[in-house]
């Protein structure tokens, strides 16, 4: 896949839960084909964030949003946007691993036949390039009937990826993909990150500060300042600069263990 030129811009947005203010203000560029982290401590509205990028938050009743997310050119809270055609664009990665009940073959292959794709051959081609891009065809090769519970780990979250590839996305979220993960997994887990940065943008939303200093391009640092306050960004910079040389000394006493 080529590059796609994609780039997301979060311009004044606000987030509501109800009465509740869980976001305010977030002004943020999100690169294409480059790796974004979302830091922060527990509760500052990272994943809240992640999720207005696919409009997940949408499926949380009294959930509202101010303000806009601009993609190509269209911003995606325009009342006709069509939010199908987004997910498909904007895929995304969970915390814990959640492959179907299904055969690894039939997990993969799930996007592309609700979008109408029924031709086997089409279907095989699509099943091992996403394997493949995941990093884990060679491992699950002979036994794509198989049931996909069956898998480890840190396959069964490789092969939520696979799934996500599967619709040809031009943005993967990922919320705390690794967290329950062992670190051989998770290396793996960043490696293939690494590699598919090369085609997609990706935002991942992690408590691991090596992680996003390892895998991250740009990061953004989230905090809430007082109790009950909506989550802000403090300082969102390329990844060297925030941890070497942070301009807000909040974000220092983060990346630093000495808060949060």
């Amino acid at each position: 896949m080529e590059n796609n030129g994609f780039k997301a811009s979060f311009r004044g947005l606000d987030l509501y839960y109800d009465d509740f203010k869980a976001l305010e203000g977030i002004e943020l560029d999100i690169r294409s084909c480059h790796i974004t982290a979302m830091i922060g401590p527990s509760g500052c509205g990272k994943s809240s964030a992640l999720r207005c990028l696919n409009r997940m938050n949408d499926l949380i009743e009294g959930a509202r949003v101010e303000g806009t997310i601009i993609m190509d050119g269209s911003d995606i809270y325009e009342k006709n946007y069509n939010v199908v055609e987004l997910r498909k664009r904007v895929g995304m990665v969970f915390q814990k691993p959640n492959p179907f009940p299904k055969s690894i073959y039939d997990n993969v292959a799930y996007g592309p036949r609700l979008f109408g794709i029924k031709d086997r051959a089409t279907l095989d081609g699509i099943v091992e390039e996403s394997l493949r891009g995941a990093a884990l065809w060679e491992e699950v090769k002979e036994k794509l009937k198989s049931s996909a519970l069956a898998l480890s780990g840190g396959q069964q979250q490789r092969l939520c990826i696979a799934r996500v590839l599967a619709v040809q996305p031009e943005v993967i979220l990922l919320d705390e993909p690794c967290s329950a993960l062992d670190p051989i997994a998770t290396q793996r887990i960043e490696d293939l990150l690494s590699e598919l940065k090369e085609a997609y943008t990706i935002v991942i939303v992690t408590h691991n500060m090596q992680q996003a200093a390892r895998l991250s391009d740009y990061t953004a640092f989230f905090m809430i300042e007082e109790q009950g306050e909506p989550g802000r960004i403090i300082e969102y910079d390329d990844t060297n600069t925030i941890f070497t040389n942070p301009g807000d000394e909040r974000t220092e006493r983060y990346i630093t263990g000495r808060f949060g």
